[in-house]
């Protein structure tokens, strides 16, 4: 039975293993290591009991780095708190661990300088691969990065960045919510964004929502941006005279909550006197009225998709870079029950 303390196990070293095994310090290192198979069983199980009785743990860091590999992932974030970040995070920390992997998530919070810092620090623990969800304004330090280790993007494009990248399909995610809004009667359409802050994602959604607003003859749309000013905007919207029932369509679940706040503060009501439909589906969209209809995006599978390719390059895949585009998935709530036609 093992009756070190935890600081008593800390200090214990290989070479107290190998004398209390009655072997080589190079047999312990084997044993440990890549080599056990070199190791006759009576030795491996000498040296397997010593570890037990003396608590030794190994120093899994200096181990990889004398080795050349740390099994350590870097994921560079722009905003942690965003419900989509999170969600892909978990995708990508379990599929991490099922190959042995350990990530180390950086968050920039939106901050230039953060995310310049954070770079730096990565580098310094010695990551085998980068996965990158941020603004990416420090586009030189990405791409030295890229020169030296694996590297994919999700949801957001670097400029320049020959790399993977997995994500979801803008294009039709957009065109997913208006021929729903559409075909639920709604004509007057306005689509909510966070500012742009240089995101391609939301410049894809923007653009995307504009040409095809511009092709559908029974829809009339325009772009409002979430701040200060979001309020206002939204009750000059419910004002106004236009073509029919008026919806709202919320690029992100940030978008979403910040213009559930603002129709409660204009007194509106949900959703008799507008129709929402929102990117992602959160915790809390069911919960809002008689429920909030979402685009769903797969974001586990994002998140372990973008390891997966990560692993594929780690392991010598040379191909030309792969964009992985996902379609959402559309669910139905009150929120949109509009009647049918005009």
């Amino acid at each position: 039975m093992n009756v070190f303390s935890a600081a008593q196990r800390s200090r214990v070293t290989m070479l107290d293993v190998a004398k209390h095994a009655g072997v080589s310090k190079a047999s312990v290192s084997r044993f440990i290591g890549d080599d056990r198979a070199l190791l006759s069983d009576a030795i491996a199980s000498r040296i397997d009991q010593a570890i037990a009785e003396l608590g030794y743990q190994p120093n899994q860091m200096a181990r990889g780095l004398k080795r050349g590999r740390t099994r350590l992932i870097g994921m560079l974030v722009a905003d942690i708190r965003n419900p989509y970040s999170i969600a892909v995070m978990h995708g990508v920390e379990t599929a991490c661990r099922a190959h042995g992997y350990s990530l180390v998530v950086c968050n920039t919070d939106r901050d230039d300088e953060q995310e310049r810092q954070h770079l730096a620090l990565l580098r310094s623990y010695n990551i085998e691969g980068l996965i990158v969800n941020t603004l990416g304004h420090h586009r030189d330090e990405l791409h030295e990065l890229h020169r030296e280790m694996p590297m994919v993007l999700v949801d957001r494009k670097v400029a320049g960045l020959d790399s993977d990248m997995v994500g979801l399909n803008n294009a039709q995610a957009v065109e997913m919510a208006l021929a729903h809004l559409e075909q639920r009667g709604y004509r007057d359409v306005v689509l909510v964004t966070e500012p742009y802050d240089g995101t391609s994602s939301r410049v894809e959604r923007v653009s995307s929502f504009q040409a095809q607003i511009a092709q559908r003859s029974l829809l009339s749309g325009t772009v409002l941006a979430t701040g200060d000013n979001l309020t206002g905007a939204l009750q000059s919207f419910l004002h106004k005279a236009g073509a029919g029932p008026k919806a709202l369509f919320c690029a992100n679940g940030v978008a979403a909550l910040a213009c559930v706040k603002a129709l409660r503060e204009i007194g509106c009501r949900l959703f008799d006197d507008i129709g929402v439909i929102a990117l992602d589906d959160l915790d809390w969209y069911p919960l809002v009225g008689s429920g909030i209809t979402a685009l769903a995006q797969p974001t586990q599978e994002i998140g372990a998709r973008a390891f997966e390719c990560l692993l594929k390059r780690l392991r010598g895949d040379d191909e030309a870079a792969r964009v992985l585009d996902f379609a959402p998935v559309l669910v139905e709530r009150g929120s949109t029950r509009q009647s049918d036609g005009v």
